[in-house]
């Protein structure tokens, strides 16, 4: 299966997760797991919550921001990989003065 990100329709997603502002995406779900292409603007965030099934990767595509994982600060940019592994906690901010492009692979284990 090929998933076209370039011709995919997005949708806004307000204090997704309870972050601030909102998500703009493009997601795919098969009934187990889920990708989508997100754009995060400045000052937005996905809210911080446990993965208790699953886990989350994010690879950054444009910008700079920040995740919180069990309570520790990692900067993110272009071409980082966030790893969040099954029973933890995370929140994706931007941080940057531009918007924060990536996409995200979430696995159910």
């Amino acid at each position: 299966m090929v998933i076209d990100y370039k011709s995919a329709k997005f949708e806004d997603f307000p204090n997704f997760k309870g972050g601030e502002k909102k998500l703009t995406a493009s997601m795919f779900f098969d009934g187990k797991c889920r990708m989508f292409q997100g754009v995060l603007e400045n000052g937005a965030s996905i809210g911080l919550h446990r993965h208790e099934t699953s886990c989350e990767m994010i690879y950054v595509i444009e910008g700079e921001g920040n995740v919180i994982i069990e309570g520790k600060s990692e900067n993110v940019s272009a071409g980082c990989l966030h790893y969040c592994p099954k029973g933890a906690e995370h929140t994706l901010i931007n941080s940057g003065n531009n918007p924060l492009k990536f996409i995200a692979f979430i696995a159910e284990q």
